[in-house]
């Protein structure tokens, strides 16, 4: 049985330990999971991309007709007091800062009802990036069909396809589970997909099937400050399992290579099953990126 850790969390106005805090049961994002969240991570007790990130959490809001709860100075000053609190706890300086905002409290009913106020929801707590030998030695993933909804461009809180396809991947002893619809990429379980081919970093293009991951435009701009190509287009899975490098993103595994798929090796040679030189070269531009884009 897991145990609720005793750190401070925000709920609709208040901090209060994260073992106290409740919701009501008629909740939407309880009854419906109509709401949307954000992951934003945190090197050396600053938040990174925080601006994109409060970007894409008005996109995922607008499309669900939900207005922002707070301005931007108001999210940065709830995250900021619970970044504090839990380095004082526990010393952390890595942390992720999880936030939510569903619709609100309502009786149940499909129709979006109008004149409710927005239950938002924040924690922060320690980051677990991948493993010192997971990034020397990459990890092994499954494939499978992408059968969640249509919507993968809202980062809702229905998460129920994802901890499926999540599942399909721990079933097998694998780190992830890399998903295509009608023949093409789209993304995995929780991650954003890149393939690398002839030296050029591409991934699928923006969609309602794809979320635009706030690593998107931070990986184009360090391939562009690396010279690597980078392009966005559909993706044939057979050009994935020919791939000379599969990389998974996200915001806790930054850029992680990917180095065996359904069981065989990926790339080609001498690198054959083994992180390659454009995962190398972009690792270590993420690293730089860290104090850049920190606030």
């Amino acid at each position: 049985m897991q145990t609720i850790p005793d750190s401070l969390c925000y709920l609709n106005g208040e901090y209060s330990s994260l073992r106290e805090a409740k919701v009501s049961v008629l909740d939407r994002g309880f009854i419906f999971g109509d709401g949307v969240y954000e992951v934003i991570p945190v090197y050396a007790g600053k938040l990174f991309r925080f601006d994109e990130h409060m970007a894409r959490l008005n996109r995922s809001l607008g499309k669900l007709r939900i207005a922002n709860p707070h301005s931007g100075d108001q999210w940065l000053e709830r995250c900021r007091k619970l970044i504090h609190a839990l380095t004082a706890d526990t010393q952390a300086q890595d942390q992720i800062v999880y936030l939510q905002v569903t619709r609100g409290v309502a009786l149940r009913d499909h129709v979006m009802p109008r004149d409710i106020t927005p239950t938002v929801f924040m924690m922060a707590s320690v980051m677990k990036p991948p493993s010192p030998e997971q990034r020397h030695v990459g990890v092994a993933c499954i494939t499978a069909r992408d059968f969640r909804w249509e919507r993968g461009d809202i980062k809702s809180i229905s998460l129920l396809g994802n901890v499926l396809a999540r599942q399909l991947s721990a079933d097998h002893g694998a780190f992830e589970t890399v998903m295509f619809r009608a023949g093409f990429l789209t993304e995995a379980s929780g991650s954003n997909v890149w393939v690398v081919h002839e030296g050029a970093v591409l991934g699928p293009p923006k969609s309602e099937h794809v979320l635009e991951g706030i690593r998107y435009e931070l990986i184009r701009e360090l391939c562009e400050e690396t010279g690597i190509a980078f392009n966005l287009r559909p993706i044939p899975e057979a050009e994935v399992m020919a791939a000379d490098e599969v990389l998974l993103s996200s915001a806790t595994k930054e850029i992680l290579p990917v180095t065996t798929l359904d069981g065989h090796a990926v790339g080609h040679g001498a690198m054959r099953g083994k992180p390659g030189p454009v995962y190398a070269r972009l690792h270590q531009a993420y690293q730089a990126a860290k104090t850049v884009y920190s606030i």
